[in-house]
């Protein structure tokens, strides 16, 4: 059985899902985009929204919600896109991740950072690096490159080359 990493201190991007604060590690994060129009892409996992440009670029879109099966992600005033990188294979993939809002940085030391629980979460506890406290709360801290599968991960890098080849302009020379 493959050990799980625990969270260690440092700095996390919180936001929240539904009720519930989660965090990344604020390495993990490139930046936090403002909602923007998702260009649905057909036959792909209900997680993925689809993908939208940026900078020229091809990032695709993923729910956390819907991955974590709690419902979907409704665009509102504070939705926002986090653009992570994940680890595929010794690659590394930008992925944007749906969030209802983000909230703040936060410096966690060891001393606030407890092992993922064994029962009684939403989501599969293998996504969970750790639980975060702050004052009376905790924070779901994730681990962004557990929640995806590698086949899921290859799909979506699949889907960002596709679409990157389909938008590039034609390079046919006049005859």
């Amino acid at each position: 059985m493959a050990t799980q990493k625990q969270a260690g201190e440092g700095q996390y991007l919180t936001f929240r899902l539904a009720d519930e604060v989660y965090a990344m590690e604020i390495t993990k994060v490139r930046e936090v985009l403002d909602y923007t129009r998702i260009t649905k892409v057909p036959k792909v996992p209900e997680f993925m929204r689809g993908i939208i440009n940026l900078r020229g670029g091809v990032v695709p879109v993923v729910d956390l919600k819907r991955k974590f099966q709690m419902g979907e992600t409704k665009r509102g005033v504070d939705t926002c896109i986090i653009i992570v990188e994940v680890e595929v294979e010794n690659e590394t993939t930008m992925i944007g991740t749906l969030a209802d809002s983000v909230r703040e940085v936060v410096d966690l030391n060891s001393t606030q950072i407890e092992p993922p629980p064994r029962i009684g979460s939403q989501i599969r506890t293998e996504f969970i690096k750790g639980m975060g406290k702050q004052d009376e709360n905790f924070i779901i801290i994730l681990d962004i490159n557990s929640i995806f599968s590698v086949d899921e991960l290859n799909l979506v890098q699949t889907v960002s080359a596709k679409e990157e080849k389909r938008t590039e302009p034609s390079e046919a020379t006049a005859s």
